[in-house]
């Protein structure tokens, strides 16, 4: 006590550090003579106890009339929580001292990633307002829509007839929102935001982390998890840091359990591609009987209806598939015994979001790389199980099936989020306290009983906040050159997140135990890995899945303007990216020509429907492409990491400063004790 100035005892601890106070005592109290009988948690296990948790202070009080009067509970409430509060800053130094620096970091962190979103939201809606206002000027949707004479060859065997070009004028002009000029110009852009979006974040954070007190915490307080003592108390070995003997897992049993659980994340991963298989299979399935259908808007539209139900159904797959991903995740990070509470959060976090990105963008990535790549040609086409013919591109391009595949699961996502985060508390909140007995008033109540009434927070803590918006930002990223409009969804998401997750904590969960933290763990590792993959991402789906470089390679070699350096045009761009086929080899009764999405040669030629050069070319040009933007974008992600410092210059002289002080004065009373 002699080392601290304490003016007032009851108040030298704030609330947030006498609950995790408490709870370190009851963690660590044996109740039975015993080695695992040790513990708040194993009793809670047992079934001695139904619940622990730290309660709130008084109830949110509507009707104050001094502001001093006001706990911290009621201001959070006032100044945070309310909905009203959507545009101002979050008062994170109360957040801190109620919840605790782990929470306090969160909402740091997320109201920092809202923040940089409003630069890409303003910039990807600019890019989608430049293919609005040039849609109807664009070449290539003036001649799909005036290919009257043009007729495309059947897309499935059965039920499926001639269809005139022109039929798919709207698609192709929905195309070119998402395939325009400003594509390649966004896709840069977002990959440098990401980069600058974590570098800046960096600084925030050691801003923070010294305005708290957190400066090397981690390494000084970490103990480790009563289960790993539990389990390995019988092997000791000598802790290098503190000197003192303690538990150890050995390396044996550390690489036996590591294996069977890489063995079970491999099994979960190949079960979401089973499951993409499946929704793939159901789509050449139900192709020929959408073509065959009596209502005329789904039998004229039925590509369009294909890809909307396999969506839907891919959806709910996802999430029934999420349900049983979080239990087995939760059992193959327990059977690793992990030796402290940090990297038991970092294995189930890391294996929650293997498992959740890829169930959520297999079926997207399907769609961007692998849809109509490999169907063959009219007369030859490649079929699964020699049966159902492969699904092609829609004669628009396949990038209207990315967009709609994108823009459903996010928003669909986001929705159930909400609901799920928000109104399934509210419901169970309230039929908890319609359980109660009539006549008894929560005003009546001890504040534990009010508490108990309240939902309690997920037992993974803030993973589930942190995915759902880890998985957002890849959302955002990683395809955003074919969805520009995903920033904008992603801030008007986020600050309804900000009160509605505020709202939750406050007055729907009881309160969670106050925890210190220095980062946000193993997720900004993640965030790091699709920064990269966003970049490999995006340059596949611009040389690949768009139309980009296809057009470019006639405008500069085939088109009627290749000549004039001074004007570049697409005229005959869509006669040109057509090849035909003769239809009486089909055996229909049908005479003439068909044209289908190919750079192949015309039956009349030497070497009929084999590719031609022009193919050859457009293959060289989006190899070169992609090694060319990668390469590009990297070396500007590379440069702006180096320029931007992690900790600011006057933040870094300040902790120098103190150290120096604090040797200072140990050299000092050092001289003065001699």
């Amino acid at each position: 006590l002699n080392s601290f100035i304490i003016n007032n005892k009851d108040t030298f601890f704030s609330n947030a550090t006498r609950s995790r106070i408490v709870y370190h005592v009851l963690q660590r109290t044996k109740y039975e003579n015993g080695i695992s009988k040790v513990g708040i948690c194993k009793l809670i296990n047992n079934g001695a106890y139904e619940a622990a948790f730290p309660p709130h202070e008084e109830r949110i009080l509507r009707n104050y009339q001094n502001i001093s009067n006001k706990n911290n509970r009621h201001l959070l409430y006032e100044r945070w929580a309310r909905w009203g509060m959507w545009y101002k800053h979050q008062p994170l130094d109360l957040i801190r001292r109620y919840f605790g620096e782990k929470i306090g970091l969160y909402f740091a962190w997320l109201g920092w990633y809202t923040g940089m979103l409003i630069p890409a939201a303003i910039v990807g809606l600019c890019v989608f307002f430049y293919g609005l206002f040039t849609m109807n000027g664009s070449q290539v949707s003036q001649e799909i829509c005036a290919a009257a004479e043009v007729f495309m060859c059947p897309l499935c065997d059965k039920n499926c007839s001639l269809q005139r070009l022109n039929d798919s004028c709207i698609y192709a002009k929905v195309t070119y929102l998402f395939d325009n000029g400003g594509t390649v110009f966004f896709a840069i852009f977002m990959a440098i935001w990401a980069t600058v979006f974590l570098e800046f974040w960096k600084r925030r954070r050691s801003i923070l982390t010294y305005a708290w007190d957190l400066i090397e915490w981690e390494e000084e307080e970490e103990t480790l998890r009563p289960q790993f003592e539990a389990k390995y108390y019988t092997v000791e070995r000598v802790n290098p840091i503190t000197g003192k003997p303690e538990p150890h897992q050995p390396f044996s049993d550390k690489i036996t359990r590591l294996l069977i659980s890489v063995s079970g994340i491999f099994f979960m991963i190949s079960l979401v591609i089973t499951a993409v298989f499946a929704v793939v299979v159901y789509r050449l399935v139900v192709m020929e009987q959408f073509a065959s259908f009596k209502w005329s808007f789904i039998k004229q539209h039925w590509q369009f209806a294909t890809s909307a139900a396999g969506v839907c159904i891919n959806f709910v797959i996802i999430m029934m598939l999420n349900v049983a991903y979080e239990k087995i995740a939760y059992l193959l990070t327990n059977l690793e015994y992990p030796r402290t509470e940090s990297e038991w959060e970092n294995s189930f976090a890391l294996k929650m979001f293997l498992f959740q990105f890829v169930n959520l963008n297999s079926s997207i990535f399907y769609i961007a790389f692998f849809l109509g790549r490999f169907v063959g040609h009219p007369g030859n086409y490649n079929k699964l199980f020699n049966r159902w013919r492969l699904e092609e591109c829609h004669p628009s391009g396949c990038l209207i099936d990315l967009c709609l595949q994108m823009g459903v699961i996010m928003f669909l996502k986001q929705i159930w989020n909400n609901f799920m985060e928000l109104g399934y508390p509210l419901i169970q909140n309230w039929w908890s306290r319609h359980k109660i007995k009539r006549g008894i008033q929560d005003a009546s109540l001890p504040q534990w009983e009010n508490d108990w009434n309240l939902q309690p927070m997920n037992i993974h803590g803030l993973m589930d906040e942190y995915l759902e918006m880890v998985l957002q930002f890849g959302f955002t990223t990683i395809f955003v050159a074919a969805f520009p409009l995903a920033p904008l969804l992603a801030l008007l998401n986020n600050i309804i997140e900000i009160r509605l997750d505020a709202y939750k904590f406050v007055t729907q969960w009881r309160r969670p135990l106050p925890a210190r933290a220095t980062d946000i763990g193993i997720w900004y590792g993640i965030l790091e890995g699709i920064g990269i993959l966003a970049v490999i991402t995006n340059a596949f789906v611009i040389a690949i899945t768009s139309d980009y470089i296809p057009r470019l390679v006639y405008e500069y070699k085939y088109g009627p303007c290749a000549d004039r350096f001074t004007y570049i045009c697409l005229k005959g761009y869509v006669n040109n990216s057509l090849s035909f086929f003769d239809l009486s080899e089909l055996g229909i009764g049908k005479s003439g020509y068909c044209r289908y999405r190919d750079y192949r040669g015309p039956p009349w030629s030497s070497k009929p429907y084999e590719f031609t050069l022009q193919y050859w070319h457009i293959l060289a040009a989006r190899l070169a492409f992609i090694i060319v933007f990668e390469h590009l974008v990297f070396g500007i992600k590379s440069f702006i990491a180096f320029l931007i410092p992690d900790v600011p210059q006057d933040l870094y002289d300040r902790i120098r400063r103190e150290k120096y002080l604090v040797q200072e004065m140990m050299y000092e009373a050092e001289l003065e004790h001699l």
